[in-house]
């Protein structure tokens, strides 16, 4: 059992398995694939000069008429323009095998089984939670466009905007479990776990020992996590240690060496479900560092939230259309007709959403631009990363220069040196269209939060990334009038206060070595 692990053991075994990061990054990412590629490419070309000599304008011109067809693809290619600019320059500086890394990336090889199956589940499921025609009706008398965005959500993921559901908010890691661990004990019927990254210390170790005494009074616990902690938390049979404790478990998309490469369709979601009337959401994993009792980057700032009332069915159809990827014979609606016990007085209005890289919707991406874009006094945000595509920057841009007060929060000790660089890329651009940039100085900020106007909110998993924004599984919780608003807007206040200023002569203080590695990187950043 974890819970015996002590904190020195706890935090010698997370340094020794982060380590091995760096390695596995390489062999799995999508920019480790580009990098053989590129030297393939090397070899080859020398290979032809040596051994073709005489047939070298007739290599060139093959080469110039593959790279004119792959550029008119690319121009009439149904992508983001950002990301078009990248395949753009890969494959004209490496034509042959640019093609066979972008016929690689959209083949969706290891992939094309889960996208048919989710969309299947998703059909399914479609009319299980129904939208209450009064309760949006009664949103749009309040605010045509935050009615108009609901019913947007609901058209591209099946879960509804709802009222009678308390919000509480949670600004640090170490809040949030403690109010879980309550509400876990609490637990009758079903328990479901859903997280990017379990790591065994402290934070998990007292989950898991209320998870196994659950068990044993009859509690269905379940618990998904991702592929990705076989080689950075937890080993492979780690599934299998639970199932001995009663605990059913999965590992979502298990890697596969070039085929389910790390950085691509990861289950980056943070979900909990206790007997379908209360739910967490946000940033918090179960590992040590989310309340700091590892510290590898200063202080960690983080965010969540917890449900109860009418909205937490969401939460539970999210996470049952998960566990089903692999089912044949679905069991969800059972478990969506368990009493919510929603509050007698609750004001405002919650809709929990899903994003899934596998269709064609950015939905993080657009209910963040549409909150922008009808922002009147402000919009406050925190996030980890900034690494942004054309679209995304303009709606932050056109904010603030209509008058907006836009500001962010981000990072002042990265955990990552390239998504750091490249965040600092955009800093000018935003800075010179009015929008304030803020560096966390205690540390590393892992909240992604956007609040607007003391009316609106959302807190969940999406970061502002390319990863976030278009190859993970993500979801989180949007707010319109919840009682809690004021309480993140306050605690966005509390953590300015703990920030340095950006100015355009301080962007690049300290990390002029990182310049160059910004300028270089934004030409990949879609692939990071």
């Amino acid at each position: 059992m974890t819970e015996n692990v002590t904190e020195t053991e706890s935090v010698g075994m997370t340094l020794l398995k982060r380590g091995q990061k760096g390695l596995m990054h390489a062999l799995f990412s999508r920019v480790g694939v580009f990098l053989i590629l590129l030297v393939l490419q090397f070899l080859m070309l020398f290979s032809v000069f040596r051994w073709f000599e005489n047939f070298l304008p007739h290599v060139y011109g093959g080469t110039f008429l593959f790279t004119v067809i792959m550029v008119l693809y690319l121009l009439n290619a149904r992508m983001d323009s950002t990301a078009k600019l990248t395949w753009l320059v890969i494959i004209m500086a490496t034509p042959v095998f640019g093609a066979l890394l972008l016929w690689f990336t959209k083949s969706e090889i290891g992939h094309r089984a889960v996208k048919v199956r989710i969309e299947q589940l998703i059909n399914t499921t479609n009319n299980m939670l129904p939208q209450q025609d009064e309760v949006l009706e009664s949103l749009r008398q309040e605010n045509q466009g935050a009615a108009s965005l609901a019913g947007y959500i609901n058209r591209n993921g099946c879960h509804p905007v709802s009222g009678n559901t308390a919000v509480t908010y949670f600004p640090s890691g170490t809040a949030k479990w403690e109010e879980m661990l309550r509400q876990l004990r609490q637990a009758k019927h079903f328990i479901f776990l859903e997280y990017f990254i379990i790591d065994e210390g402290l934070m998990w170790g007292k989950v898991l020992e209320i998870l196994a005494e659950k068990v044993r009074e009859g509690v269905d616990v379940r618990v998904i996590y991702d592929g990705t902690c076989e080689f950075t938390t937890l080993d492979h049979g780690y599934p299998k240690r639970l199932r001995k404790l009663g605990i059913q478990c999965k590992m979502f998309s298990p890697l596969v060496p070039l085929v389910s490469t790390h950085y691509n369709y990861r289950d980056h979601r943070k979900i909990l479900v206790i007997d379908g009337h209360t739910a967490f959401n946000g940033g918090v994993n179960l590992a040590d560092e989310y309340i700091n009792k590892v510290q590898r980057f200063g202080h960690w700032k983080d965010t969540a939230v917890m449900l109860k009332g009418d909205a937490v069915r969401s939460f539970t159809l999210m996470f049952l259309q998960m566990w089903n990827v692999d089912v044949k014979e679905l069991d969800i609606q059972r478990f969506l007709d368990y009493p919510t016990f929603p509050p007698t007085e609750e004001k405002g209005y919650v809709l929990p959403y899903g994003d899934c890289p596998l269709d064609m919707d950015k939905v993080g991406e657009r209910v963040y631009m549409d909150i922008l874009n009808r922002a009147v006094d402000y919009v406050h945000i925190m996030s980890p990363y900034l690494i942004l595509d054309g679209e995304m920057e303009a709606a932050l841009k056109f904010a603030a220069e209509r008058g907006v007060d836009v500001k962010l929060i981000l990072p002042g000790i990265p955990d990552k040196k390239i998504p750091y660089a490249l965040a600092k890329g955009h800093y000018a651009s935003l800075l010179d269209s009015g929008v304030e940039i803020y560096e966390y100085t205690p540390g590393f900020v892992h909240a992604k939060v956007f609040v607007s106007d003391d009316r609106e909110a959302v807190v969940g998993t999406i970061n502002l990334d390319y990863r976030s924004l278009y190859h993970h599984f993500e979801c989180a919780t949007w707010m319109y009038g919840a009682s809690c608003i004021p309480e993140i807007e306050k605690d966005f206040a509390q953590t300015l206060e703990m920030c340095r200023h950006v100015t355009k002569d301080t962007i690049w203080q300290g990390f002029q070595a990182k310049k160059l590695t910004s300028y270089l990187m934004k030409v990949v950043a879609p692939l990071l």
